[in-house]
């Protein structure tokens, strides 16, 4: 996990939160990896092992994010005032 600051000077929350978000990080990676080998791949058996594996990875991403969601105020807002918003995405935003 990538560490800006000593682990010395940071609380357990800083500590989780930046665990849960280079989770986060990894797991939108995997995501990334499987949709390329699932466009890639000719043989329907292992497109659908991959896209089984692809679609675990987005479960993992979303609890991830809820997490997060549910542990920094802040995201929580942004969140909440953008998810499944009706706006066009260039009215969002400050």
């Amino acid at each position: 996990m990538p560490m800006y600051e000593t682990g010395d000077e940071l609380s357990e929350k800083i500590k989780d939160l930046s665990r849960a978000r280079q989770s986060l990080i990894e797991e939108m990676q995997a995501i990334m990896f499987y949709d390329e080998r699932l466009d890639a791949s000719k043989d329907e058996n292992l497109k659908a092992v991959i896209k089984h594996n692809r679609d675990d990875e987005k479960e993992h991403f979303s609890m991830l994010l809820e997490y997060l969601r549910r542990n920094d105020p802040e995201l929580d807002r942004e969140l909440k005032e953008n998810l499944f918003s009706k706006k066009e995405l260039n009215e969002l935003g400050d």
